[in-house]
């Protein structure tokens, strides 16, 4: 049984890494956007941290079974 996701997890982490990809893409655009140095910082950190999430969800999603 460990290691394996239920539908409804699978499901949620699904809609958690869709969210993340959306933040990761806001904060990566506004990046380019903003003029002060101290917000570009703040947001490249997050673009990083965005990354780092995404792809931690990515490998929980494609290396678990789903239990049926």
């Amino acid at each position: 049984m460990e290691g394996k996701l239920a539908l409804h997890e699978r499901l949620e982490l699904h809609e958690i890494l869709t969210f993340k990809n959306i933040c990761l893409t806001k904060a990566a655009t506004m990046q380019g956007l903003v003029g002060d140095e101290q917000l570009k910082e703040i947001l490249s950190m997050d673009v990083t941290k965005g990354k780092n999430h995404v792809e931690q969800l990515t490998h929980l999603l494609e290396n678990r079974d789903v239990e049926s």
